[in-house]
């Protein structure tokens, strides 16, 4: 099934006016990570509580505001650098979330290639916190283009998703400095609004099948904006957001399997000795709200044994290593970030995009924000059993490469739901190959994808697309070769 998308909502992503930052949305995480385990040795239980639905819902979230931009004035006619035999329209731009403050979430939009009157909608989300899910996940993932390694031309992607939050993020901004300080209730809030009023500007969305995707630390974005919907959708059957499902991939979701899940990964792919690996199970509580010394030694020792491997993909080479020092597993390009910065920071494109304010330095990531993450609960499991309930679908992918976000760290998550099993794990197929590995439980589905990394439609395209196709079609990835 063919899809209409919203590739990327820019929920605090890289404020454009202040210092670039570095290291991706893998880097950001696992500083984001660490800091918080920091935080758990010295003090005490950084959960802040998990915030309940009842609590986020008001009568001021998802009202109408009026907004400068308009569809017309949104749309693309071509961005640079842009192959020919572009099948579809394009738009991207500024939705206000807050009048008062001046805050405004930037998004890029593709439509289907193939009747876009008569199919779904997705939203995209990609992580960090604080990481822009254009320039991720749009450029460098499932979007339509892909950059090229001279930063100015594009290259169509043929396994795109439309095939067959927070302001400080990527071109998002507020006019006041405060808002720059933020976390997931902020982040969840201002997507509500946000997908609000876009349906204002493109009404011929409004009660569209809807789903919500993401990786990383989109595991909190994605959950937490559904949560949200539904709980509106309780109050106000009428709501335009005709939420169907959400998926989720290689994502933070839950802090003790995160951190219990990535040490066994290290040592179940001898990345860490035995002795290391036995003294982190003998030494560490990861469920406790404090770590003992001897547990930060071994962590520690774990650590510095992964020695200088690609965060993203284990088994990848390191970008400015000789072409020919490592066989990756997939055919991405560890230097895509390379590419993808320059090209967005060209004001031809900037313009293209209708980009506020240009010349704008765009960044991958936003550090300070990420630094200044006020509110993250330590688990959104209860969420996610919510939602379970809630007769939406459900689906949570790992690529199995990725030790930032392990598959280990997923299964370990879905472990604490305990739901029965319904099809029972089986390898499922893309072009006559084992694509990956899937299970059906009761209410969720979790699916692997082979020879991936943490981004996992940049890293096997095809096989993601079939992944993909099979949660908007709700049907399980095939369990045989299809010609």
């Amino acid at each position: 099934m063919k899809v209409s998308l919203i590739l990327s909502l820019s929920l605090l992503s890289c404020l454009v006016s202040i210092q670039r930052c570095h290291g991706g949305e893998g880097d950001v995480l696992l500083k984001f990570l660490e800091a918080r385990q920091t935080k758990q040795l010295f003090t005490t239980n950084v959960n802040e509580g998990q915030v309940g639905a009842e609590d986020r819902v008001n009568s001021a979230l998802g009202s109408i505001i009026p907004q400068k931009g308009s569809k017309e004035d949104d749309k693309i006619s071509a961005l640079p650098g842009q192959p020919s035999g572009v099948n579809f329209d394009q738009y991207s731009g500024y939705v206000t979330v807050d009048a008062d403050a001046g805050r405004a979430l930037f998004y890029y939009f593709t439509e289907s290639t193939q009747d876009p009157s008569n199919k779904p909608l997705v939203l995209w989300l990609n992580g960090g916190p604080g990481c822009s899910s254009f320039g991720n996940g749009g450029m460098a993932e499932l979007g339509p283009f892909r950059v090229n390694n001279d930063g100015k031309t594009l290259w169509l992607n043929e396994f795109a998703w439309n095939n067959e939050s927070p302001a400080g993020v990527g071109f998002s901004y507020s006019n006041r400095s405060s808002d720059y300080v933020t976390g997931d209730k902020r982040t969840s809030e201002d997507s509500y609004t946000f997908l609000i009023n876009w349906m204002e500007r493109f009404p011929e969305y409004k009660n569209r099948e809807f789903y919500i995707a993401g990786e990383s630390y989109a595991g909190h974005y994605v959950p937490q904006l559904a949560q949200l919907i539904l709980s509106h959708k309780k109050i106000d059957p009428h709501i335009v957001l005709n939420l169907q499902g959400i998926a989720t991939g290689n994502a933070f979701i839950d802090i003790e399997t995160q951190n219990r899940g990535s040490y066994d990964f290290y040592w179940s792919h001898a990345i860490v000795s035995d002795e290391v690996h036995e003294g982190i199970v003998l030494n560490c509580n990861f469920s406790a709200s404090s770590l003992s010394e001897t547990c930060y030694e071994y962590k520690t020792q774990a650590d510095f044994s992964r020695g200088n491997i690609y965060y993203y993909d284990m088994y990848a080479r390191l970008c400015g290593s000789p072409q020919n020092t490592s066989l990756p597993i997939s055919g991405y390009d560890p230097c895509t970030r390379d590419y993808v910065d320059p090209y967005l920071n060209t004001d031809e494109v900037q313009e293209a995009l209708h980009v506020r304010g240009i010349p704008q330095e765009w960044s991958s990531c936003n550090s300070p924000i990420h630094a200044s993450w006020q509110d993250s609960p330590d688990t959104v499991l209860p969420i996610f059993q919510e939602l379970m309930q809630s007769g939406i679908r459900v689906w949570i992918y790992s690529g199995d490469t990725d030790y930032t976000v392990s598959v280990t760290t997923s299964r370990y998550a879905i472990d604490k739901i305990k739901t029965p099993i319904k099809k029972s794990w089986y390898p499922w197929y893309f072009q006559g190959e084992v694509g990956g590995y899937a299970v059906e439980y009761q209410n969720l589905t979790f699916v692997t994808v082979r020879g991936s990394g943490h981004f996992v439609p940049g890293y096997q395209p095809g096989r993601a697309f079939t992944m993909f196709s099979s949660f908007i079609n709700g049907t399980l990835p095939p369990d045989q070769y299809l010609k």
